[in-house]
């Protein structure tokens, strides 16, 4: 009986990951997500042709001291074009309570960064992302964010009209 159960487990899991392309992540210091602290990730798509859609994942505790979070995003394409997005997601609902998934002190965010993407051009794609928080009033970043764990993209292949 517990074989099944297992099988139907690891099943379930894998399935949910099925337009999955690639995902990584860069660990924050424990001080907190520096000012200056610029996560890049290298991208070599296999795939000219499929449309993708792209997403910034995040880590975070109650630690995180605000209810959104302001990102500056950077696309390097292999022939040179550079796409820079300064974007901001809501973290937590107007009472205060965190959104994201996650059962214990640790929650994960999927936010979007871009939709349908192709990646035409052959070669290595670079994405950086940094943070661009500061706290009301205040001219300067916030040199330490601190709650913010993890800070990383994923990948999905687009599902068009329910199948792949």
């Amino acid at each position: 009986m517990y074989k099944y159960l297992f099988f139907f487990a690891v099943i379930s899991l894998c399935s949910c990951d099925e337009q999955l392309v690639s995902a990584e992540y860069h660990d924050v210091q424990p001080s907190g997500w520096s000012i200056e602290d610029v996560a890049s990730f290298q991208i070599v798509p296999q795939d000219s042709i499929a449309a993708y859609n792209l997403f910034i994942n995040l880590r975070n505790t109650h630690d995180y001291e605000y209810n959104n979070l302001w990102l500056i995003s950077q696309i390097k394409f292999p022939h040179g074009k550079v796409v820079t997005d300064t974007l901001q997601y809501r973290m937590t609902e107007s009472d205060g309570t965190f959104l994201g998934t996650g059962y214990s002190d640790v929650l994960e965010n999927k936010l979007w960064l871009k939709e349908g993407i192709r990646f035409r051009e052959n070669g290595t794609y670079q994405i950086a992302l940094k943070h661009a928080m500061r706290k009301t009033g205040e001219v300067k970043g916030d040199s330490q964010l601190k709650g913010i764990l993890e800070v990383g993209y994923s990948i999905e292949k687009q599902v068009q009209n329910g199948s792949n």
